[in-house]
């Protein structure tokens, strides 16, 4: 069965050039041209959503806020906007891709393609360790009983390290399946979310180990 895609796009052209493109790379697309509409419909029949930010109704941001209460579904933004502050509000607020226009159809098909292929957090129950706490499938994380808010790729990064607990995880495995390895994930971006995500934990960041010439680890029993 085809994977469905959502495309939230106000441009006629643009809309129906990605549509095609979808089409003829074996998706099922589903076009809606107004952020109100887009707000109304359930992203659960949906393997990923694109979503532009400059849409009449509702703002693409206010889109990806109200997804992002309930759904794990990967988006891909697509906007002419190319500030980096629009880009790492996105990025905060839970969007997996950001691109840009103008752009190539088949750079946009590869990062579909991409994301895709990359595994979703899997709905787990709740992990403990010590007086770290991490609900996967609400995407929280409490330390002592009080919740931390961490953005998406901090979120991601704990998740990952937590489906592995005590085993060393490599800065490169990290930056494929965790950040944007094609446009911002590099070594050394990962190593200032770890930063940011230790800093959030206060002492519990401890527990986010580093394993010298590896990656990171998060430590079971108690950290040194």
């Amino acid at each position: 069965m085809a994977q469905r895609v959502l495309l939230v796009e106000d441009d006629e052209r643009l809309g129906r050039q990605v549509v095609d493109g979808l089409r003829q790379a074996g998706f099922e697309p589903t076009w809606v041209q107004d952020g109100a509409e887009a707000l109304t419909i359930s992203p659960a029949p949906f393997a990923l959503l694109i979503l532009d930010l400059m849409l009449p109704g509702a703002h693409g941001f206010d889109v990806l806020k109200h997804l992002r209460r309930d759904s794990d579904v990967p988006v891909l933004v697509l906007s002419a906007r190319n500030d980096t502050l629009d880009k790492v509000r996105a990025l905060e607020l839970g969007a997996d891709d950001y691109v840009t226009k103008p752009f190539w159809p088949e750079e946009l098909l590869a990062r579909v393609q991409a994301r895709l292929r990359r595994p979703a957090l899997q709905r787990e129950a709740d992990s403990v360790f010590g007086e770290l706490s991490l609900d996967v499938a609400g995407r929280r994380a409490a330390v002592a009983g009080q919740e931390v808010e961490l953005t998406r790729v901090e979120f991601d990064l704990l998740a990952a390290l937590a489906r592995r607990p005590g085993a060393a995880v490599s800065r490169a495995w990290l930056v494929e399946h965790v950040l944007d390895s094609d446009r911002e994930g590099t070594e050394r971006t990962l190593d200032v979310h770890v930063s940011r995500l230790r800093r959030k934990l206060g002492p519990a960041g401890r527990r986010v180990a580093t394993v010298w010439g590896v990656g990171y680890r998060l430590e079971t029993g108690e950290p040194a």
